[in-house]
């Protein structure tokens, strides 16, 4: 194997770099973090108008009031198809990273954000249908995947001892684009404007976003379409027990943006204006605070910092369970807030996780310095697709359940019970799986290498 190069990064037409280590210190230290740096920045924007593109329904449907026709389980099962649109464009969007590049992915898929925003614009009104109502949210629904490719090309630039900081500032960045919404449709109601007014506002953010990414961003040659590492991702069990604890991080922090505003309005009787008061300062405060997750997860290890979170969103939901049955609006919103901050704060810690992970893989293969760094940084950008379609999922899984909530006991009650037996299960899991000693460890029939790799998933 080469050394690891540690000439400047070099481009070709189109803003590719041919050269690029960012786990060789010089390199990183001369002009690695420099250009790290660039991308990051107009990566976050790009991911920033996407996630207020995706949320851009559970802001909508305060607008609708009687003069709409929809019922409170319409809006929910709405929200729910965005939500589930979201998760699943979430797949392709990692691999069109390594097609396209991650510059140019970023310009296509931000100039997509422009064919739900304007076909909402177009429909918007009373005597529309519910199902163009559900078609046209689809649509906005290819928002959600921004975050995936985002993650996928943020990953490639950063070292492993970065991530989880870069990760967690790429996502909160992103995430806090359902706050901005929600604050600007705030704005807007209390004017006595209309929801085309909203659209119309960001229809030029859109455009924006597209070219400042053309002008400032940059492609990476090495980052090659491998469905090699797909399919190995997608065998391989670290991937979907991962995923099942990013359905209680950033599943809860998705479908509680959409759900909020909802609950306030049908079972605490809010207007709209006074819902939309409340709603934003919950996902303001979970984006805010995923890098800190991250760095956290950084210093600590992400398995610790994740499973600790898990026992407070567990508190937190009981606390939601008590305040739902007493019909008490302020510790309702309390708890609810402190909820979206530890979601927010486990969407940084298990995102660390990932390449963490692979990187011990990689030493159970008995790989050392750039080729067990060339290793996880392969799978775990193959995973991060993956595991960020099925935590999105836990969106969908979230709305529905409180849609039948308010179908069967027009309250949320029935689904925060569920929600906090869910926490509960991710606990038990983080807990086996990456902090109780292995008996990988302790087994004579174990290798060293194996043993090894077992041990040091409580430092991911």
């Amino acid at each position: 194997m080469t050394a690891p190069s540690t000439a400047p990064a070099r481009s070709r037409g189109g803003r590719w770099i041919e050269e690029w280590d960012p786990e060789d210190e010089a390199f990183w230290q001369r002009t690695g973090e420099k250009v790290a740096r660039r991308n990051l920045l107009f990566s976050v924007l790009s991911e920033h108008i996407g996630f207020s593109v995706w949320t851009l329904w559970s802001v909508l449907v305060l607008f609708m009031g009687p003069e709409y026709g929809l019922t409170p389980a319409d809006k929910f099962l709405l929200t729910s198809m965005v939500t589930l649109v979201g998760a699943v464009v979430r797949v392709p969007y990692t691999f069109a990273v390594a097609i396209f590049g991650g510059r140019n992915w970023t310009i296509i898929s931000a100039g997509l954000l422009l064919i739900p925003t304007i076909a909402a614009f177009t429909v918007m009104k009373p005597g529309t249908s519910f199902n163009t109502f559900l078609l046209i949210g689809l649509l906005a629904g290819i928002g959600g995947g921004n975050f995936a490719s985002s993650m996928t090309n943020i990953n490639a630039f950063f070292p492993l001892r970065k991530k989880g900081w870069a990760l967690g500032l790429n996502a909160g960045g992103g995430n806090i684009g359902v706050p901005v919404i929600q604050l600007v449709a705030l704005a807007i109601i209390g004017a006595s404007g209309g929801p085309r007014v909203l659209l119309g506002i960001y229809i030029p953010l859109i455009v924006v976003a597209a070219v400042l990414a053309a002008i400032f961003m940059d492609n990476i040659s090495s980052v090659r379409n491998d469905t090699g590492a797909a399919k190995d991702a997608a065998k391989d069990a670290h991937t979907w027990i991962m995923s099942f604890l990013y359905v209680g991080t950033f599943g809860s922090f998705i479908g509680y943006s959409f759900a909020f505003g909802q609950v306030l309005t049908n079972q605490f009787g809010r207007t709209p204006l006074q819902a939309a008061y409340l709603t934003f300062i919950g996902p303001l405060l979970g984006s805010l605070i995923r890098p800190v997750g991250g760095w956290l997860a950084d210093r600590y290890g992400g398995a610790r910092i994740t499973l600790w979170n898990f026992v407070g969103m567990g508190a937190a939901t009981a606390v939601l369970v008590g305040a739902s049955m007493q019909t008490s609006l302020p510790l309702f919103v309390t708890a609810f807030v402190v909820l979206f901050v530890l979601s927010g704060l486990g969407n940084g810690s298990t995102y660390k996780m990932i390449p963490g992970i692979f990187q011990a893989k990689a030493v159970a293969k008995g790989l050392t310095g750039e080729e067990a760094a060339s290793y996880g940084r392969r799978l775990s950008g193959a995973s991060m697709g993956l595991i960020g379609a099925v935590g999105a999922l836990g969106g969908v899984g979230i709305n529905l359940a409180f849609r039948q909530s308010f179908l069967s006991y027009g309250s949320g009650t029935g689904a925060f019970v569920t929600f906090l037996a869910f926490y509960a299960a991710c606990f038990a899991v983080t807990w086996a799986v990456y902090l109780r000693r292995p008996a990988a460890a302790k087994a004579p029939a174990a290798t060293a290498s194996e043993a090894k790799a077992q041990l040091s998933y409580a430092e991911v």
